[in-house]
């Protein structure tokens, strides 16, 4: 993770920055981006594979910017804990949080979280919702994507944002797909939360608004 309130991004990551990207309508992004343009100075937390036109296009918004990409850490070795006698081994979700989810006391007005919690791994989904939801603002927003029971052949992208109703996929990395989601299941989720509401997608992709 790195802080880049107010900052250009002067170290991109740059796999994937010649792939092709994919327009693609989104009722979440059109609700949210209304919020953002009718408001002022909110801190804006983007969970993904770095996009420096995300970054230039919050900043010119007049907001500041925090970003975290939670697959691409998640998938290090070094949060494995090995088994013992012949058990599974186990994920260490206490030390990837506090590597990964310290904000050192910021809390976000709004966050965008896009389909990371379907390449985690699934013990760090209900952490994640809640660390989340500690450090959002009440009456924070956050935007989140889920891949549906029907998804198939799943590509991990970055997103990027646009001024409409469209964000732009680009693939990025091989990170498999690891969760699909009943709405039940996204329910379980986001009990947590005051609020949610679900937009339909032609696609595998479930869109939500929740509040915090």
């Amino acid at each position: 993770m790195r802080s880049l309130f107010g900052s250009n991004d002067k170290t991109n990551n740059a796999r994937g920055s010649d792939a092709t990207r994919v327009p693609r309508h989104s009722s979440g992004w059109k609700e949210l981006l209304k919020h953002l343009q009718a408001q002022e100075s909110l801190r804006i937390l983007d969970i993904g594979p770095t996009s420096s036109s995300n970054i230039n296009y919050i900043t010119n918004l007049g907001h500041s910017i925090y970003m975290a990409n939670l697959v691409e850490e998640a998938a290090k070795p070094e949060w494995s804990v090995p088994g013992e006698g012949g058990e599974p081994g186990s994920f260490n979700v206490d030390a990837f949080l506090q590597s990964n989810l310290n904000f050192s006391g910021r809390i976000f007005d709004v966050v965008i979280l896009w389909d990371t919690v379907d390449y985690l791994p699934e013990a760090l989904l209900t952490p994640v919702f809640e660390r989340l939801h500690q450090v959002m603002q009440p009456g924070g927003l956050m935007l989140a994507f889920f891949h549906a029971t029907t998804a198939s052949d799943a590509t991990f992208c970055r997103y990027h944002l646009t001024d409409t109703d469209v964000v732009e996929m680009q693939a990025t990395g091989n990170y498999p797909l690891q969760n699909v989601y009943s709405n039940r299941k996204i329910e379980n989720l986001l009990s947590g939360f005051s609020n949610y509401r679900f937009f339909l997608a032609k696609d595998s992709l479930r869109e939500v608004i929740i509040t915090r």
